[in-house]
């Protein structure tokens, strides 16, 4: 499990708090600029349409004040009463230049156009004159044709007094939307402004193929509210209003902003409150990495106290300068290191105590008991009239007395024997088996063991073999005083287990008593022997062990118990010229093996 430290979940939490916050109002400040400047955009477009509005109203005031004069002068109804389309059309042309208008036009009392005067060609007088039917029944004030775009001001021409309507013709006057009113309104206002008829640019300030774009957008009706538009690559705010709503005619205006320009400082904002924030988050980890040391300082040597402690170590020393709750919790675990310091060395000599008497209790009982067997015998020998037969016996009573103190001697020293004392050899485990067993059935009582060898595959490596001898005649020598008549069936498997090589040892006796069957590898535990030592498996734990390898119990009941051995194959072989390595048999099997020659 990957461990985070103390120091670096502060600094994280401080950078995610810190970017939290500055994302945050990043958003805010850069929502409320938008908004504000959205606000201020659409108030410049209401004011560039307040602007066309005011140059609509004076225009219109204009012309209708023209119209109204025009109508009312004698030369005109004169020229009127003519009723000669030639003759009013050369004569108007002084009153249209007096007027001072983009667009001149005399009808008669029937509507039919008598006179036309245009400051621009391609308006002909069919158009005139259908735009005129459509003003005269639809009241429309919008004349549009070859893309020209009029507004026109009708005045009726009377004979005579108003009063008597007797109406001689009719005079309109006019102003063209083109782009030099476009061009006025746009600088005036600093906008883009386009003039529609339907769904027809009449004009605009846009180029010309931002204008080709802008007749794939569609805009209809008077909007209030600004509207997002893009326009190649730039984005504009759009407001669009209806310049004759009370007629038939659909002519709008529509005046653009760029909200690119206008949040360009924005941009430059956003990228300083970016940098401000990055260096809050430089700054603050900076300084909670230096503050955090404060606190983490503390917890990192109670850390090390706790692992130092883990290990069995006992005299690390902790700071425990300061007056804070880590330093109290410092001091705290320090008197209890002196107390745990203390408990475990009176434990420790209790257990060294407690195993010593142990040790001396079962050392002396068996030696005194060897002892007394030896100094008995010996006092028989010493008696004149006894036969051979009788000496020899009381001799193998004082061998097998030599023999079992040696062997509690050999089993002794094996605990202080370390690894490096192995002296390995190639050789097979097979022949290990088999020497065991010849030194088991060289006692008389073993004399008939009925031990069964089964081998699968190889079993041959760099072993001791001299100490697995060992191991193999306790494990027997249990096995076979495990049966009732000690010559019951023991079967010895033998097996390449891939890696490592598996010997199980199989009898048929009564089992392991539960009360010892959980430290039946402890030294001194034996049940139900007479001349038990209580060291034998665990001398047996202490070799296998020293070759890298395991042994246990793999069942036990009343019908029997096998045990199993695990020895790896070594990588190479390791030998000690030590001082407890020696050529000399030192185990069970051997000191057995040599009493069966001498008998």
């Amino acid at each position: 499990m990957v461990r985070v430290r103390l120091r670096t979940k502060f600094l994280l939490s401080m950078v995610l708090i810190t970017a939290g916050l500055t994302s945050v109002s990043l958003l805010l400040v850069r929502r409320n600029v938008q908004s504000q400047v959205t606000k201020e955009i659409f108030s410049d477009l209401q004011n560039s349409v307040g602007t066309f509005q005011s140059f609509q109203r004076e225009k219109e005031v204009m012309l209708n004040h023209s119209a109204d004069l025009l109508a009312d002068m004698p030369a005109l109804r004169a020229m009127m009463t003519t009723h000669d389309e030639a003759t009013i059309q050369d004569g108007s042309g002084p009153l249209a230049k007096l007027a001072g208008s983009d667009v001149f036009v005399l009808a008669d009392a029937s509507g039919k156009i008598v006179a036309l005067h245009t400051n621009k060609p391609g308006f002909t007088r069919q158009m005139a004159q259908q735009s005129f039917t459509g003003s005269l029944t639809q009241e429309q004030v919008w004349w549009m044709g070859a893309q020209h775009l009029y507004q026109v001001f009708m005045r009726p021409i009377y004979f005579g007094p108003a009063l008597k309507d007797s109406v001689l013709g009719f005079v309109v006057v006019g102003y063209e939307i083109d782009d030099r009113v476009a061009s006025q309104i746009g600088r005036i206002a600093n906008s883009k402004v386009i003039f529609y008829y339907g769904d027809t640019i009449i004009t605009s300030t846009l180029s010309r193929s931002l204008d080709s774009e802008l007749t794939r957008q569609t805009f209809s009706g008077t909007r209030t509210q600004p509207q997002l538009l893009k326009l190649g690559d730039e984005r504009f705010l759009e407001t669009t209003i209806d310049l004759a709503p009370e007629s038939k005619s659909e002519v709008q205006l529509t005046v653009l902003k760029s909200y690119d320009q206008a949040t360009q400082p924005l941009q430059k904002l956003n990228r300083l409150l970016l940098g401000v924030g990055l260096l809050a988050i430089l700054i603050g980890s900076g300084l909670v990495y230096l503050i955090s040391d404060t606190f983490t300082r503390p917890l990192s040597s109670l850390l090390a106290g706790v692992a130092a402690l883990e290990r069995g170590d006992f005299t690390y020393a902790l700071e425990t300068n300061g007056g804070d709750e880590a330093a109290e919790l410092s001091r705290a675990f320090d008197r209890m290191r002196q107390s745990l310091q203390r408990i475990q060395q009176n434990l420790l000599e209790s257990e060294r105590l407690a195993t010593i008497g142990r040790m001396a209790s079962s050392i002396s009982h068996d030696l005194r008991h060897s002892l007394a067997a030896i100094v008995a015998n010996a006092e028989f020998l010493c008696e004149q009239n006894l036969s051979r037969e009788q000496r020899e016996e009381l001799y193998q009573e004082v061998q097998l007395a030599v023999q079992r103190m040696t062997e509690l001697i050999d089993s002794l020293l094996e605990f202080s024997r370390t690894r490096a004392s192995l002296r390995p050899t190639h050789g097979s485990v097979r022949g290990d088996v088999e020497n065991a067993l010849q030194a088991l059935r060289s006692s008389p009582e073993f004399h008939n063991a009925n031990v069964e060898i089964r081998q699968s595959g190889t079993v041959e490596g760099w072993f001791d073999h001299r100490k697995l001898e060992r191991v193999f005649f306790n494990l027997f020598l249990n096995a076979c005083e495990a049966t009732p008549d000690r010559t019951g069936r023991v079967i010895v498997e033998l097996r390449d287990a891939s890696g490592s090589i598996e010997i199980k040892v199989v009898d048929h006796g009564r089992g392991i008593p539960a009360s010892i069957r959980n430290t039946l590898f402890e030294p001194f535990i034996s049940l139900g022997k007479e001349n038990g030592t209580g060291l034998g498996l665990t001398v047996v734990q202490k070799i296998v062990q020293d070759h890298g390898g395991e042994v246990a119990v793999e069942r036990t009941s009343s019908e029997g118990t096998i045990f199993r051995i695990t020895l790896p194959y070594p990588v190479a072989p390791v030998r000690s010229d030590g001082p407890d390595s020696s050529d000399q048999p030192s185990s069970a099997a051997g000191v057995h093996a040599s009493s069966a020659k001498q008998a």
